[in-house]
């Protein structure tokens, strides 16, 4: 008999060990909205401060903030499978995360939770996402 664990055990297990999960929600690909740029990148964000994540595409995660925050993450280079899968995990031993951790794109198949590649993150650029005037003026 093959038993199928939820995904939510890994995340709590996870968090017990001091390493985190993350099952992206799925980004709106909503074209009424532009993005905006806040302030200067930075290297580093409070873990602890994370509410939940969007993931763009292979080089693109957007992490939203317990205050409403939105700090895009540009990765340096494309990380094979995150766009598809739309998961990852890191482990960090402090309570920020940084433009030097490594992330690892999580693929669940047959009721398995495995990792595939490993990929370095970049900078948190705060954005913004404001409604495009498509008033005509």
């Amino acid at each position: 008999m093959h038993v199928r664990t939820p995904a939510f055990l890994f995340v709590a297990a996870a968090l017990a060990t001091g390493s985190v999960a993350f099952s992206a929600e799925k980004p709106a690909k909503d074209e009424s909205t532009e993005i905006r740029t806040i302030g200067e990148p930075q290297n580093c964000i409070t873990r602890s401060s994370i509410r939940s994540t969007d993931v763009v595409d292979d080089q693109t995660i957007d992490f939203k903030m317990n205050n409403g925050d939105i700090y895009r993450n540009r990765l340096p280079q494309k990380c094979s499978g995150l766009g598809f899968e739309q998961a990852f995990s890191y482990k960090t031993s402090t309570n920020q995360l940084c433009s030097v951790d490594i992330i690892h794109v999580l693929d669940q198949t047959a009721g398995r939770l495995d990792t595939r590649g490993a990929c370095g993150l970049g900078q948190f650029q705060q954005i913004e996402k404001v409604p495009k005037d498509h008033s005509g003026h």
